[in-house]
């Protein structure tokens, strides 16, 4: 028989009641040895159980050893642990329900509208402090790239492109024509009734090129790219590879933030433009095909209505909001915590808080306009 890890032995207590004594190392591979002895020693009924020898204590063992200490204390013999260590104390105590009755945890309270308000308050001063660091990471950042252009990592420049633009072309032309569609048809309605239907070019051109084509184009790009960002971003925080990226000196803004905001900015204009022909011919084929107006006839209209200013405050717009989803969707990502749902949240979070931004530039941007008499 191979030498048992643990000690039993038998003492007497100060009122000359007995006290069992263990030792050594208390583990579950030999817990059977340890229920068996145990079980013999308490027939005797020990006033007490000393653990001050014991050197290691896993929770196989706690467990058998609060079992028979609630077994003794069910017969009406009060049995005591002392001796035990800080460690194994703590030990203990997730396995003694005795005391304080059931171990299941306590169900979940409704938390009061105090402790809400405070726990949504606290999260917007977070978030406020985040933005508010990365925005000065961002400033040192472009800082140090105006001083060293070739620090800026732009060997994934082309790929990020044609991920951004490129590949969005289908979805945007496809978008923007039923938008385009739509608006010249609810248009068309009206209009036909008071016999202005010359006037269905100026309402689409105008709609699509100052306001729906470059707002549809970004939310379109929000929910593309915009969530691309966050969520790589996101996992290489969790993965770590931020934290590598910076222990071999390279900078995540330049690294990684300046490329995806350099992208967009290129490709969201360029999708706009496409956006803009493709929903005025949207409108076209609701022109031709509802009110047999001919193509000319719109398209002078068309010309007559738009001007440059109009086509150049829609791309404004539309460099405005590249630059607002790539810098949301790059600080939401580096913030990420929290492992593969961390990540989920942070998607969810940079394309919420996107388009709220979308829609808040266009207010801005219209108030502007509007003020300038453009």
């Amino acid at each position: 028989m191979t030498a048992t890890t643990f000690t039993l032995q038998r003492a007497t207590t100060a009122d000359g009641r007995l006290r069992v004594e263990l030792g050594g190392r208390l583990t579950l591979t030999e817990g059977a040895q340890l229920w068996r002895q145990l079980q013999l020693a308490l027939r005797e009924r020990p006033a007490e159980i000393d653990l001050a020898g014991v050197t290691r204590l896993d929770g196989g063992s706690a467990a058998l050893l609060a079992s028979l200490v609630a077994r003794q204390r069910s017969g009406g013999d009060g049995v005591e642990i002392v001796g035990a260590s800080k460690e194994a104390g703590r030990l203990l105590r997730l396995y003694d329900c005795a005391r304080g009755g059931d171990c299941a945890r306590e169900a979940p309270t409704t938390p009061g509208l105090l402790r809400e308000v405070g726990a949504i308050t606290h999260d917007l001063f977070s978030s406020a402090r985040a933005i508010l660091a990365f925005v000065g990471d961002l400033a040192a950042g472009l800082a140090a790239a105006l001083r060293r252009p070739r620090s800026v990592h732009l060997t994934e420049f082309g790929r990020l492109l044609e991920r951004t633009g490129a590949d969005g072309v289908p979805i945007v032309l496809l978008i923007n024509f039923l938008v385009g569609g739509i608006l010249a048809l609810q248009g068309a309605i009206q209009l036909h009734r008071f016999g202005g239907d010359q006037f269905l070019a100026s309402l689409v051109g105008l709609s699509i090129v100052r306001e729906l084509g470059p707002l549809m184009t970004a939310i379109l790009v929000t929910g593309r790219s915009g969530a691309a960002f966050a969520s790589e971003l996101g996992t290489m925080t969790v993965n770590e590879e931020i934290d590598a990226l910076r222990m071999l000196g390279q900078d995540p803004q330049r690294f990684l933030v300046f490329p995806r905001v350099l992208a967009l900015t290129i490709a969201v204009p360029l999708l706009t433009v496409l956006g803009n022909l493709i929903g005025v011919f949207g409108g076209l084929t609701i022109a031709w095909w509802y009110l047999r107006q001919p193509t000319t006839v719109y398209l002078q209209e068309l010309t007559r209505a738009l001007d440059l200013a109009d086509v150049g405050t829609g791309l404004l717009k539309s460099v405005s909001y590249a630059v607002a989803i790539g810098l949301i969707a790059c600080q939401r990502g580096l913030a990420t915590r929290g492992g593969a749902e961390g990540v989920g949240r942070s998607t969810t979070s940079a394309v919420v808080v996107a388009l709220f931004m979308l829609v808040v530039i266009d207010a801005m941007w219209t108030w502007v306009f509007s003020a300038l008499g453009w």
